[in-house]
This record gives structure tokens, sequence and C-alpha cells, in this order.
């Protein structure tokens, strides 16, 4: 099927190979032909980019595995790539220097668009406060296809949706995208994606804490791994649009963003008030890749108000959050808000994974944050099913479960890929490969879901939602390993 509808069939797309073989549908001889003609040279390029992970004798035998293996998903997630239309102006007129992008970025022009399903049981496309844990596979591997992923994003973000929707949770109505705030997802497979996002409806997630974060920190990321100079400068209006949505929850003006009292970030079913390790933590990473992007693009305002911001905040959250071994979890006084959160060092991932994380763009202390990934390795980790199923999304400082929501007391192995890539970082190894150990003999070997990797499980092996996005954040310990390796080689 060249030429294909999605649910709304208002649209018709052409898939990405009609650039190649046409869309009259006619082309299955000749991509037999060529397949038949070229498959011995794409074996070889496959066994030449695996070899030297697969022959690498340090590296454990689970972990090859997993490696290759859960990048299924990137083929098997409801997946579409197709062309974008010459005439296309994916920001419907909003330019650069309004904060919008150029009409049709060369690089969507080039590479077409593309999108997956956060999984085959959550039927929305590119899941944005997902795709951050997955996106290391995309720009790691199809750094173009992560680009022009980010450029549809971006372009959303500009735009504005006044349908008024309800949402499942709090039972309010409000708009179904508003402008400049990163949407959830680009939309339902069932609708007509791109053209109406946020098919989400469980919250209204302009107020979600997390994705304006993760895209800035993205944008980063992608651009430090790429050094695509016309990427960031395009870029750079929507980082601060979105920015500037952000710094409105900053209710009291000290640096640092509070949570509003619900689940207002990717852990949509645990609730989170006030300043917390995970947001907070985002937040701060946030602040200071705004910080280096403004002194790359020479934008001396920019700088001074974010370095400023980031003076305040850094402040604060270690004032606020920091208990002497850990950052709590929020805030907000509750029984749990001292949980010890697997997660809490996201933000300083991404400024590892980003090539910044100290000197003059260190935000948190390294001594705490090896404290941190120590307390969660012995409590998360080890204190959790005796040290065999990963990390637990939160642990009470007693050493059991956090019960306290839904996910409190799950599993993520996207999240737990993403943990041990922080420890990687941090020299913590050992740490870091027994921590994803456990996700893979869980979920490859004793609940034998091969090649449908869940979102999520408990310790009791009952699982949540099917071939999942976020597991492929596998692919940021590979990051982790390659950036310590090269590190190693430059030592004297």
């Amino acid at each position: 099927m060249p030429r294909i509808h999605f649910g709304a069939g208002e649209r018709e797309h052409l898939r990405r190979y009609t650039r190649f073989f046409g869309s009259s549908g006619d082309a299955a001889p000749k991509l037999s032909h060529y397949t038949l003609t070229h498959y011995r040279d794409w074996e070889r390029k496959i066994e030449d980019w695996q070899r030297p992970i697969l022959e690498n004798r340090s590296l454990p035998a689970w972990y090859k595995s997993a490696l290759f293996n859960e990048l299924y998903f990137l083929s098997d997630g409801g997946t579409v790539w197709v062309e974008v239309p010459s005439d296309a102006d994916i920001t419907g007129g909003l330019r650069s220097e309004q904060g919008g992008l150029p009409a049709l970025p060369p690089v969507l022009s080039e590479f077409g668009r593309f999108a997956y399903l956060e999984g085959q049981e959550y039927r929305m496309y590119n899941t944005y406060d997902v795709h951050f844990y997955a996106s290391f596979a995309l720009i790691m591997l199809w750094p173009k296809l992560e680009l022009s992923l980010q450029y549809d994003v971006a372009a959303s973000v500009v735009k504005e949706d006044c349908t008024q929707r309800l949402h499942l949770m709090s039972g309010r109505v409000s708009k179904a995208k508003t402008r400049n705030v990163v949407p959830h997802d680009v939309g339902d497979p069932d609708d007509e994606p791109w053209e109406r996002v946020n098919a989400y409806l469980i919250h209204d997630t302009a107020d979600w804490k997390d994705l304006n974060l993760k895209f800035v920190l993205q944008v980063y990321r992608d651009y430090h791994l790429t050094h695509d100079h016309t990427y960031l400068t395009d870029m750079w209006p929507v980082c601060q649009a979105v920015m500037e949505s952000e710094l409105k929850f900053d209710t009291d003006g000290d640096g640092l963003i509070e949570n509003s009292g619900y689940a207002d970030q990717t852990y949509d079913g645990w609730t989170v008030t006030g300043p917390s390790a995970y947001c907070g933590g985002l937040w701060l990473a946030s602040v200071c890749v705004m910080c280096k992007m403004a002194q790359i693009l020479k934008d001396d305002a920019v700088y001074q108000k974010y370095s400023d911001v980031l003076e305040r905040g850094t402040a604060s959250f270690e004032k606020i959050l920091w208990n002497g071994k850990y950052y709590n979890y929020d805030n907000s006084g509750k029984s749990y808000s001292n949980s010890v959160m697997s997660d809490q060092c996201a933000g300083h991932w991404f400024l590892r994974a980003s090539g910044i994380g100290d000197g003059e763009f260190q935000v948190f202390p390294q001594s705490n944050i090896h404290s941190a990934l120590k307390t969660i390795f012995d409590l998360n980790v080890m204190s959790f099913a005796n040290g065999t199923m990963g990390a637990v999304n939160g642990m009470r400082p007693e050493g059991v479960p956090d019960t306290s929501s839904v996910q409190s007391d799950e599993v993520w192995i996207g999240v737990v890929y993403g943990l041990a890539a922080t420890m990687i970082h941090e020299g913590l190894v050992e740490e870091g490969f027994h921590t994803a150990e456990g996700c893979y003999r869980t979920v490859w070997e004793r609940l034998g879901m091969a090649f449908q990797t869940p979102e999520a499980y408990c310790e009791k092996n009952i699982f949540r939602s099917l071939a999942y996005m976020r597991p492929l954040s596998i692919w940021a310990m590979q990051l982790a390993l390659e950036r310590r390796e090269a590190e190693e080689s430059a030592a004297p």
C-alpha cells in the first residue's frame, strides 16, 4: 500500500519508499529485484555495525541481546514513515523571527516524517514524555529521523487548537492544544496525526511540568551528537518559547518550578506536589542547557537570564530536596515525600549524555549524585526482589516499595535502562549492568516477553502495556559506554 490514509481519511500520505519506487502500486517486482540484488551488501553492513559490540568480551551476552533486539519496536511499533509534500508548511505560517520555523525544513523534505506508537496498546504517535527515553536509539542510529521528529514537535509547539475537550482525571474542559507548549503526542492513527495532536485525554498536558523541559534537553543533546548548527538555530526560538511557558510554574520565584499536586508528568498516576526531584532536576538541567545554547549562539541576554535562574534554582533544589543521602521525591510533607525515586537523576543523565554536567556547567554536586545513585542501587535495586528485577520506581527509606500509587511500586524497563546509563556515566559500571540485567532476565527469560517488552511490571510478575517505546533507552547505555571508552582512551 504505497498510498495510505489514517482513520479520519482527510489526507493521503505516500510511504517513504515511493520516492524511489513510485506510488502507482506496481512496485513489487522492482522492490523484489532490488532486495535480491542488494541483500548481501545489507548483511555485510549489519555485520560490520554489530561486530565491534558482539566481539567485545567485556560486555555481557545478555546486554548484546537486549541492545540489538530491543530495536524491534522501531519497525513493529505501529511505525509510519511518509513523504512530506513539497508545498507543505509545517508551522502554519509562523516564521523563525516570530518564534516559528522554516516552512519546510530540509531534513523533513529529504528524509520525510517518522512516527511510532507509544505502545501497541497505547495508541498515540511520538508520545513525547516517553520518546525522551527512547530517542537515544534514533539519535545514535538514525539521527536524521530524530531531527525530523523534533521539527514536527517544534512545529506543533507554535500552533493552537481551541477545540474544547473533557479530560478524564479532572473532569475539566480545556483546549486541545495550547500555544507554546510541547504536545503530549502528535496524534492518533485513527484520526489525522500531525494535523490534530494530543490524542491523550487523561490529563491536560499543557500543565505538565516535564514535556517542555524534555524538548529543550533533547534539542541540545541532538545538537551535541550531530553538530548540526542549522538545527540548533532553528530550534532556539522554540526553546525560548517553551521555557518562557515553563517559568510560570516557579510560583515563588526561587528559581525552581513546583508540581501542582496531581500526576503532572510522565508518571501520570503518581501524584507530586511542590518542588520535586524528577521535575526539579529536569528543570535545572534544561536551564543549564539554555545557558549552553545561548553561549554557542552568542545570545548574551538569554545567557544572563538563565544563569541567574540557575544560581537561584540550584540553591533551592539542594536546600529543599537534598536529605544527606538522596533527593526526596517531593516537598509535599506527605508520607511518601521522602521516598527514593529511581528516576531522580534524570536531569543529570541528560547533561552527561550531552557532554556537560561538570565545570562551568555543573548543576548537581557530584558527591550528591554518587550518593543518590548508590542509595538507589542499595534500596530500589538490591532491596527489591533480591536484586533480580531491576529498580522499582519508588522505595521507602526503610527498604519496602512505595505503594502510595499505582506506578510507584512498578518497574519501568525504559527508566531502568536510563538509570543504568547514568550509573555508567558516573563510573558505577558494575552497578549499572547489574541493575539493567534484572530487567532483561525478567522480561526476556522469566516472563517470556521477547520482542514485546512492556512498559512496566511488578514484583508479583503483573505487567502493563506490552510492546512499548520506552525500553529503546537501552541505547543510552551504549552511549555512556562509548563516552567512557573515549575518555579513557584520551587520558594520559
